[in-house]
């Protein structure tokens, strides 16, 4: 962990992780798909490893766009109630 990407980048992955592993414990199960989090986490991958190479405007925005999409598919309480 040398630079503020590995940093920011682990750090979403955790969280990640955590959500992934809440929800998967609760008896909603709620209704993200697994690929939700395989995209999320791959574009982490990806940012980092931008980072790493010295493309900071394209691994920020690349971050900038995985929280996000995190926000939108992932985050609890961000959808609206199933219609009946």
């Amino acid at each position: 962990m040398e630079t503020i990407y590995d940093w920011i980048t682990v750090l979403i992955y955790a969280g990640l992780v955590t959500r992934f592993l809440s929800q998967a414990a609760s008896d909603d199960g709620g209704d993200e798909s697994i690929l939700h989090y395989l995209v999320a986490s791959v574009a982490c991958a990806v940012a980092n490893w931008l980072g790493n190479e010295g493309h900071d405007a394209a691994a920020i925005a690349l971050i900038a766009a995985t929280l996000a999409f995190i926000w939108k598919f992932i985050w609890p309480g961000r959808r609206s109630p199933p219609v009946s």
